[in-house]
């Protein structure tokens, strides 16, 4: 037996129209819930969550469907560990999916931007609000990451990375159309060197280094 306690969530949708249904599987997985089986799932007692599964009890009765909440006081230390280890598993694939953007998509971004020698304030603004996207999502999973993901902190690790790139991407283009009031073509074009890829995997160039080519690596 152990200390915390649950509540275990058990709901009827009408079938059609599938919508219905899908609104309120986004609901229960947005708040973090794991489902057991269909129609069934499993939270920690905590005052947020349960104001959260009467809200969607009330959402449920709308379509004409219906929903039990059953306070669960306690479980076997061994079925309990099992659902604590789920759970986590849950997170640790939602923060795998935030370093998979941070990889293939911001980063190779941010690369092909200096490739390109596109050295505006709306590039950086774009960037910038990529950027601002990933956090949103990391601190909703964050939310809901009660038992300590295993890969939280190299989330945290890779947006550093990431913000590092942003700053020295603003970095070029303040030196290409700051105060100074220098054009692009005034001074040899700066290297803004990049973090090295974790796998080993080759990056594209950046403008300026020796050796830039045409070739884009893909």
């Amino acid at each position: 037996m152990t200390d915390r306690s649950w509540l275990l969530f058990v709901y009827r949708v009408p079938s059609d129209p599938a919508s219905k249904r899908v609104a309120v599987w986004r609901d229960l997985k947005r708040m973090g819930a794991l489902y057991l089986q269909q129609c069934v799932c499993i939270v920690p007692e905590q005052p947020e969550l349960r104001a959260e599964l009467e809200r969607v009890s009330e959402k449920i009765a709308g379509f004409d469907g219906d929903a039990t909440l059953f306070p669960v006081p306690w479980l076997r230390p061994e079925d309990d560990a099992k659902i604590v280890a789920a759970v986590r598993e849950l997170r640790d694939k939602e923060y795998a999916e935030i370093v998979e953007e941070c990889e293939t998509k911001f980063v190779r971004e941010v690369e092909f931007e200096h490739f390109r020698r596109n050295y505006t304030f709306e590039e950086t603004e774009e960037i910038a609000q990529d950027l601002e996207k990933i956090r949103r999502w990391y601190d909703r999973i964050v939310a809901r990451d009660w038992f300590g993901g295993t890969r939280r902190r190299e989330v945290e690790d890779w947006i550093a990375r990431c913000q590092e790139l942003l700053d020295g991407f603003e970095h070029e283009v303040y030196r290409h159309h700051g105060d100074d009031g220098a054009g692009a073509g005034d001074y040899p074009l700066p290297v803004a060197p990049l973090p090295a890829r974790p796998d080993g995997a080759a990056r594209l160039p950046v403008a300026g280094e020796t050796g830039e080519t045409e070739e884009t690596g893909s």
